[in-house]
């Protein structure tokens, strides 16, 4: 798998990766999960691309190419003005063109969180198996050291216990993503406590949103996050447009794993009636 060449902003130092064409009928935002990089979506942005839809893909604080130390971040604040300026990026290259704000797994609740913050920046937003509840198992061991390095602000990793495996079945993926140094499993507590915080706030305060909202999650096969905390969520959000899939023998990462076309074709059909303002 080639991907595109990685760009940095030098004004705001985002990192992302793009794939474009001349005149798109919209534009994806995309921003990845825990441990991955700008380089998961290239299966998606191949697909759009050949349907006239461009991709930028950003580089989270802490992986991939970004400077500085990997798996951590002190706030999602930093997450969403990154994404703020890529969007701004996006207006600068494509003008007036639609711009839908994805996510997968923790980049699934960032987009959610921002997209409550700053709706107007986007057309819509599309959030595959988010984050808002892990199923992860962190013993009380684990917990406790978490906790305490915390709050004296040491930034000491935290191996994380998820496998490849785990999110995909394909195996052409799995290898990919096993001899990938840019991909990681490890987060600072941090970063960790950030994901708790704001998944504690999208279940228990979901709020409301004036932009259309597509969820899209695993059945009984993700061993990675709780399905039912993202129905639970999209039950309770207040939105004029708002739709839910399960996909039940898929594993986590929709975006990579095998039934993908599934996923990208419902996504296509949700992204068209938006922009011709069709009937949902």
């Amino acid at each position: 798998m080639i991907l595109p060449a990685v760009n940095k902003d030098e004004a705001t130092g985002v990192v992302y990766r793009r794939w474009a064409c001349a005149s798109p009928d919209a534009v994806f935002l995309l921003v990845h999960g825990l441990g991955a990089h700008s380089g998961r979506w290239e299966r998606l942005a191949a697909y759009f691309l050949q349907n006239s839809i461009s991709s930028y893909a950003i580089d989270l604080r802490g992986f991939g190419e970004t400077p500085g130390p990997k798996g951590h971040v002190d706030s999602f604040n930093f997450y969403f003005k990154d994404i703020l300026a890529l969007a701004d990026i996006i207006k600068r290259e494509c003008g007036a063109k639609p711009v839908f704000l994805i996510g997968e797994s923790m980049g699934g609740l960032i987009a959610f969180s921002l997209a409550q913050r700053r709706p107007g920046a986007f057309a819509g937003l599309i959030c595959l198996s988010p984050a808002f509840k892990s199923r992860l198992k962190f013993g009380w061991k684990r917990r406790l050291r978490a906790y305490l390095f915390c709050i004296m602000g040491v930034k000491k990793l935290i191996k994380l216990s998820f496998t490849s495996a785990m999110c995909t079945r394909d195996s052409e993926c799995i290898k990919e993503i096993e001899r990938d140094h840019h991909e990681h499993r490890h987060a600072t507590p941090q970063l960790l406590l950030q994901i708790v915080l704001a998944g504690w706030r999208a279940r228990f305060c979901p709020g409301a949103l004036n932009i259309p909202v597509l969820f899209l999650v695993s059945g009984v096969h993700d061993m990675l996050v709780d399905p039912a905390a993202a129905k639970k969520v999209c039950g309770h959000l207040r939105a004029r447009d708002k739709k839910f899939i399960e996909y039940d023998e898929l594993f986590h990462s929709l975006s990579m794993e095998l039934g993908r076309e599934q996923v990208f074709g419902d996504i296509l059909q949700w992204v068209r009636l938006r922009i011709k303002g069709g009937e949902k």
